[in-house]
């Protein structure tokens, strides 16, 4: 992962490395925003996909203040980045039991995934934020994540607060650049722009098929 910090100066977007293979943004949640989501999610059916049946693998959150964690399971398990996965690193066990679930059991398999907390852990040890001393509070903060399906081709947003996975109904080529479509990059102008344009506190994290170590 790398940090995006202009979706529009030249300049900043030439140190990301390509082919850019999913996006997580990190924003403020507001009133507006969660009136937003309501209403859409209102629209929206309860998700069942499974195993084969999914065009993407998404994961409900059921873990207090773990988005950043959901965001990333997101970004990695999907799109061009699945098939990166390790065959016998401990991400690729975690999924591979995580996916044939219905929604609501594979939430609980990461929740009884003693690996899974672990590395969690350890990340969040690493990390400079304040932890809330009770972690069933809120924070203010929110991760969600852009990634291609390699089903169906379509970019998705996946957000485990959401009913499901959301299509946005923008269809991507094989191995294409996401950063290079400019349909992408104004999903993300919008949610940024639109949202609070005002608001200096939003962060885009760009996942690099090619990083080097």
């Amino acid at each position: 992962f790398v940090d995006v910090l202009s979706l529009d100066d030249p300049d900043l977007l030439a140190f990301i490395p390509r082919p850019v293979i999913a996006f997580v943004l990190v924003f403020p949640t507001s009133e507006k925003y969660d009136k937003e989501k309501e209403a859409d999610e209102n629209r929206r059916k309860e998700y069942r996909g499974a195993g084969a049946s999914e065009d993407v693998m998404w994961f409900r959150q059921t873990i207090y203040n773990a988005c950043g964690l959901y965001g990333i399971l997101h970004a990695v398990s999907n799109g061009e980045a699945r098939s990166e996965i390790k065959p016998d690193s401990t991400l690729a066990k975690i999924l591979k039991r995580a996916e044939p679930l219905t929604p609501k059991s594979r939430a609980l398999s990461l929740e009884d995934s003693e690996d899974l907390e672990k590395a969690h852990a350890a990340a969040a040890q690493k990390g400079d934020s304040a932890v809330p001393e009770n972690p069933e509070d809120e924070v203010d903060y929110h991760y969600i994540c852009f990634v291609k399906s390699n089903k169906n081709g379509h970019l998705y947003q996946l957000d485990g607060d959401r009913k499901g996975p959301v299509d946005l109904e923008i269809s991507l080529a094989e191995g294409e650049d996401l950063m290079e479509n400019s349909k992408v990059m104004d999903v993300l102008r919008r949610f940024i722009y639109e949202e609070d344009g005002d608001n200096q506190n939003f962060s885009l994290m760009a996942l690099a098929s090619n990083v080097e170590s």
